[in-house]
């Protein structure tokens, strides 16, 4: 019984390391690889402040493994109060229109 435990925790690691060898990520893959939580990618994408693919009729977003590393790297500002603002701003120019 505990090798069968630690045969399903060893699979589930190696199924996470293999997910991170996506070229192309979904929000969920993104979560798994960033650590950031999904509420924070779609605050994130709604303000288009988070690099993803660009193709207007697919409602899913895609993201791209190589370009959110350097995303990342750049050091982005992803504190709540920053999105918070940010996303306050928009909703209130976006009321103007």
């Amino acid at each position: 019984m505990e090798t069968e435990n630690e045969m399903v925790e060893i699979l589930k690691e190696i199924k996470g390391l293999l997910s991170h060898q996506k070229k192309v990520m979904n929000v969920d893959d993104l979560v798994a690889y960033t650590g950031l939580s999904k509420s924070k990618i779609y605050k994130l994408t709604q303000l288009r402040l988070i690099p993803m693919g660009g193709n207007k009729h697919i409602r899913q977003k895609f993201f791209d493994k190589d370009i959110i590393d350097a995303w990342l790297l750049g050091e982005p500002n992803l504190s709540d109060e920053y999105l918070d603002r940010e996303f306050d701003k928009k909703f209130k120019s976006d009321e103007k229109k």
